[in-house]
């Protein structure tokens, strides 16, 4: 195993803009005995940490799971607080830029096999990369068939504004603009063209209520959009793999047992898509 990193500004020659957008990646390299010519998807993982910092614990122990089934993760480090509205987004943006164009075909990815996956506020950020990426606020970075995501996962994510939601969350994106908040909430942003998408949270969460992920799924089947959603019945916020690679042994906080094979049941839902490892 071999890991990478990057800084989306300087590795794309441009400007900084924010105190983040540092990618990592974790690959392997296929043996010529086995393929010569291997192509594997690739995944833009975006921790949570309500906009105010990233969670490692949603970090390497998610990038892990899946370089054990033959992705090549990719985890972003992007800008928050104080940093605004679309600073993170447009870091999200460069990443997905990079993995596709740059970097990614050295680590065996195929470009047309680049998801993404977001945690909590993370899972907001993932979120208005699948809305937005046709959008004016990353229009300069890339073609828009580059920005958006060949699938997405949302992982108890702050998805709406209003009502019983994080509102930390959108208070470190938006500022007190009111108007940007109201526009931000997932649920108004969901399109029939955004990726398929992979949400779950659970019942009990008390820091982001699960009718996050409800609102935002019966706005995905409003417009028509493909979508799977899972409601877990117990487990509290910020769960990452809840195994002990996220948390201390016998630290990991007790959750539904079906939870624990998230991650796979993720992976088998972009692989109905299409997406999955490849020998040309």
């Amino acid at each position: 195993m071999e890991r990478h990193s990057w800084n989306v500004y300087q590795a794309l020659g441009l400007e900084r803009a924010g105190t983040g957008g540092e990618l990592t990646a974790w690959s392997v390299q296929t043996p010529e005995a086995t393929s010569p010519s291997r192509r594997r998807p690739a995944v833009l993982i975006l921790p949570g940490g309500r906009y105010e910092h990233v969670s490692p614990r949603e970090s390497e122990p998610v990038a892990l799971r899946f370089l054990a089934r033959g992705w090549v993760p990719f985890v972003l480090r992007y800008s928050t607080a104080p940093s605004r509205f679309p600073v993170a987004l447009r870091e999200a943006a460069l990443a997905m830029r990079l993995i596709r164009q740059e970097v990614g075909p050295a680590l065996e990815v195929d470009p047309a096999q680049v998801a993404c996956l977001g945690f909590s506020a993370g899972g907001h950020l993932a979120g208005t990369l699948a809305t937005l990426f046709d959008g004016p606020e990353v229009a300069d970075v890339a073609p828009p068939e580059v920005v958006r995501p060949d699938a997405l996962g949302l992982c108890y994510p702050v998805a709406v504004s209003h009502g019983r939601t994080h509102q930390a969350s959108f208070d470190n994106l938006c500022g007190q603009d009111a108007g940007l908040r109201a526009r931000l909430s997932l649920d108004r942003l969901a399109r029939r063209d955004m990726p398929p998408t992979y949400l779950w949270c659970t019942r009990d969460d008390a820091s982001v209520p699960c009718r996050n992920t409800l609102l935002l799924a019966q706005a995905m089947a409003e417009v028509g959009a493909d979508f799977t959603c899972h409601v877990y019945r117990h487990g509290s916020h910020g769960l990452s793999t809840a195994d002990v690679q996220a948390f201390p042994a016998g630290g990991i906080p007790a959750h539904s047992p079906a939870l624990d094979s998230w991650p796979e049941d993720m992976m088998a839902f972009f692989a109905a898509g299409g997406l999955g490892v490849r020998d040309q």
